[in-house]
């Protein structure tokens, strides 16, 4: 038997949270949150512990106390170059405060990208802490959610925004 290259395996533990919205799926490898996301029940029973794990359900539950505003879990982004340069912007839009996606096309330099931008969006792997939600149409509708509008609408009003 020849001897094989011994290929690496990032860790990837995960946990539920139960949010005002939703049943939240919390994942991470070893150099931080790799998915926040919506599911529509608990796939399993299994839920870990881990610093990160822990950190991030703490975060959430003051961002939905109202106490918190901003994160600072260390996060490990898995996409293309330009999903992470979108998701890199989402992060800049402050708290209570909306971007078009074409504020976000200019502040990236691709002025005429706002329809990859939207995909870029609805890929976001990490829902709230990469806050997708603050992103409305240039008109000032709300536009569309991979969560669905209720749970936008619902950030949105959290954040004191009212689409």
């Amino acid at each position: 038997m020849r001897n094989l290259p011994k290929l690496h395996h990032e860790t990837r533990r995960f946990c539920w949270y139960e949010s005002p919205i939703g049943i939240l799926k919390i994942a991470e490898d070893d150099q931080g949150i790799t998915e926040v996301s919506f599911q529509d029940e608990k796939i399993t029973d299994d839920s870990e512990n881990s610093l990160y794990l822990d950190e991030t359900r703490r975060q959430l539950e003051e961002y939905f106390a109202g106490t918190r505003r901003s994160f600072d879990v260390p996060l490990s982004l898995k996409g293309t170059a330009f999903q992470k340069k979108v998701w890199h912007a989402l992060m800049n839009i402050p708290y209570g405060k909306t971007a078009s996606y074409q504020d976000i096309a200019s502040s990236i330099g691709s002025e005429k990208a706002s329809r990859a931008i939207g995909n870029a969006n609805h890929h976001n792997p990490v829902v709230i802490i990469v806050p997708c939600h603050r992103v409305i149409r240039a008109d000032g509708s709300i536009g569309g959610y991979g969560g669905g509008i209720e749970r936008k609408k619902y950030l949105l009003n959290l954040e004191g925004i009212k689409p």
